[in-house]
């Protein structure tokens, strides 16, 4: 019962190979996008803001859809990178991580945006007023100041990659050892006969990392909230 097949450590492994990578190709344009949102107002802000929450509200199979039609070997993307650079990303562990990161992406910036909304304008002002070019008031104030919000964006993200399903069978299909992630493994074994066991323990594994990361998150966030406030 406790004693993992090799498909089930292979769904695991692929599954936390895909968050982190989902994740480190997150932040930075997550922190960019959640930058502006917050603090600069221009016109398409609405628009932006409706684009970036998208993901959580339109189905994931129609997100996993448009990452087919852009980034497949036909799309227009996907033509790109295959001439360009000899790259395929659907039906890959590379695609798989990007259609987590998309569906993560709303979550990392939310985080992100209220986190920088809480800094206090008046502590940059002082910092500029000092002499400190904007860039460096950012990566010695504002940043540390909102860093439990980068935190706990990018957990939630990883978080909500290692559960994520229906973009990622749509857009990279599932395919054992390249993209069968723990949530598509488990939905394999429900429809193999004699897999229950094997999809019951897939279940507790993804609800054990989705409550560490979430408690992960909580803590450290705390944490860092207590640090920044002594």
């Amino acid at each position: 019962m406790l004693e993992l097949s090799a498909a089930e450590i292979s769904a695991l492994q692929l599954s936390l190979q895909v968050g982190v990578w989902s994740v480190l190709g997150s932040l930075l344009p997550a922190l960019a996008v959640a930058w502006l949102l917050a603090r600069r107002n221009f016109p398409g802000k609405l628009l932006l803001d409706g684009l970036v929450h998208l993901p959580l509200v339109v189905p994931p199979v129609v997100v996993g859809y448009l990452l087919l039609v852009l980034l497949g070997r036909n799309g227009p993307l996907g033509r790109l990178l295959d001439a360009w650079f000899g790259l395929t990303v659907a039906f890959t562990w590379q695609g798989a991580a990007i259609a987590a990161a998309v569906m993560g992406f709303p979550l990392i910036v939310r985080a992100m945006r209220l986190s920088l909304e809480a800094v206090d304008t008046r502590l940059e002002a002082a910092a500029r007023t000092l002499g400190a070019p904007r860039w460096e008031v950012f990566a010695t104030v504002t940043l540390p100041l909102m860093a439990p919000g980068v935190l706990t964006g990018a957990i939630l993200g990883f978080a909500r990659a290692l559960g994520e399903f229906g973009a990622t069978i749509t857009f990279v299909s599932n395919i054992p050892g390249e993209t069968r992630t723990l949530p598509l493994a488990l939905y394999t074994f429900t429809q193999t006969p004699d897999g229950e066991v094997a999809a019951l323990r897939l279940a507790v594994i993804s609800v054990v990392l989705a409550l560490l990361a979430l408690g992960a998150s909580e803590l450290l966030a705390r944490r860092l909230q207590r640090r920044l406030s002594a």
